[in-house]
């Protein structure tokens, strides 16, 4: 049976080589300075058009002239980041031409994408090119192939990647001219990249998507409820609120492909007020209200602030009560005034809602570690919180108090039962 039979006709056939029974070629964005990295685009270009893949060259160089024609060139970038690529390069002004390029790629990347011009991306850079090409690919929605060959690779690339599924390549040496070393690199990533844009994704039994938000104290809690929610008919994917976590949650509501979110673990937001090293950043929570996505809300682990080890605590907080949670993470337990800010905050941001919404309280604490007996037991800081929310949220959305733990079941029980009942009562769009 020849691959076309067999429901390969998306694949592309080696060397360009096409039947009429097939499919076009997928096609293979190259995003880049085509002036200073010319020739290594050049390279990976022809290896992926062996592959029988096209490609689809769009370039970000300022300074020189490009070492090939671009299908899209500078300055189609450059003014879809509102800037004019002759007046960058008379400035000659690199900090001022990189931030301009990567505003133009974050906004014409995406754009080509929707349109249907490729299918998967690769770029090669140091830093100023790493910080343009990620920038764009943050931007896609997850599931697009990207890889990113950079010099960067090798060390803390997370503010590149962000919450996407950048490939992060080491280039080992310097991205500068096709040696023993970078032929190996680039070729590898070229057929990286065309591997993950060529490859089939078996079909599933997918059902709607509820997101939830779990850390390790509200794991019981989380599970519960997903356990009902999955019975309803519900795919439930969790993510861990590591502050990584809460940013891809967020990215993933954004996607537009979310029925539902149990967010029962606000935990980052207390690091982003009080300089954890989890914060999921400013925008946590935001995605569902603007969105309009069904969602229960509740302050899952907001009595806790994590720190890595004992000496990594600021001076200021060394009289506070602390917990080891792993030789590597020490919790510290947030207080009235702390949970009073949180209260407010996490009410200002419920109330952009424009979706059903049901916030909901555990009267005996919002942690494993903040329950009657627990080490971070303190039934003042959790009133300060549930007030300040109480007082502050808008009039019609729903709040419900449950006399339990968080981790109790008829606590999840309540989350899962309130989450079902605003996905069945949210109207089309």
């Amino acid at each position: 049976m020849s691959a076309e039979m067999a429901g390969g006709a998306d694949i592309p056939v080696c060397h360009g080589e096409q039947t009429g029974m097939s499919a076009p070629p997928k096609t293979i964005a190259l995003l880049g300075t085509l002036d200073t990295k010319g020739v290594e685009y050049a390279f990976v270009k022809e290896c992926i058009e062996q592959q029988g893949f096209a490609t689809l060259t769009i370039d970000f160089g300022i300074l020189d002239p490009a070492h090939f024609a671009a299908d899209v060139p500078r300055a189609e970038v450059a003014s879809a980041g509102g800037a004019n690529v002759l007046e960058l390069a008379a400035k000659r002004d690199r900090g001022a031409a990189v931030a301009a390029m990567a505003r133009g790629a974050a906004v014409l990347i995406p754009k080509l994408f929707a349109e249907g011009k490729f299918d998967g991306i690769l770029a090669l850079g140091g830093g100023s090119g790493t910080s343009v090409a990620c920038a764009a690919m943050r931007e896609l929605p997850i599931g697009v192939p990207k890889v990113m060959v950079s010099t960067l690779a090798g060390s803390d690339a997370a503010h590149y990647i962000g919450s996407k599924d950048i490939v992060m390549v080491p280039s080992i040496v310097d991205i500068a001219g096709i040696n023993r070393v970078s032929r190996g690199v680039l070729a590898r990533a070229a057929g990286a990249v065309c591997g993950m844009a060529g490859a089939p994704i078996p079909p599933g039994n997918d059902k709607p998507v509820i997101v939830a938000s779990m850390f390790g104290n509200t794991t019981p809690a989380v599970q519960r409820a997903r356990t009902i929610l999955e019975a309803a008919g519900y795919e439930v994917i969790i993510f861990h609120c590591t502050g990584n976590g809460g940013k891809a949650m967020e990215s993933l509501i954004e996607s537009g492909q979310i029925t539902g979110v149990l967010d029962i673990t606000t935990t980052e937001w207390a690091d982003e007020l009080i300089g954890g090293v989890m914060s999921a950043g400013s925008k946590r929570l935001d995605a569902a209200a603007k969105k309009g996505v069904p969602a229960i809300v509740a302050p899952g682990c907001l009595d806790m602030v994590n720190f890595w080890k004992p000496d990594s605590i600021p001076h200021a907080h060394r009289d506070r009560k602390f917990y080891a949670h792993t030789p590597d993470v020490t919790l510290m337990r947030t207080n009235i005034d702390e949970n009073k800010a949180l209260g407010e905050i996490i009410a200002a941001k419920l109330n952009q809602s424009t979706a059903p919404l049901t916030v909901l309280l555990p009267l005996k604490g919002v942690s494993m570690l903040d329950a009657p007996g627990g080490r971070f037991w303190w039934p003042e800081a959790d009133g300060a919180l549930f007030d300040a929310l109480k007082k502050n949220l808008r009039k019609d959305i729903r709040v419900v108090e449950v006399d339990c733990n968080i981790n109790d079941a008829p606590f999840s029980e309540k989350c899962a039962e309130c989450l079902l009942e605003n996905i069945r009562v949210m109207k089309p769009v």
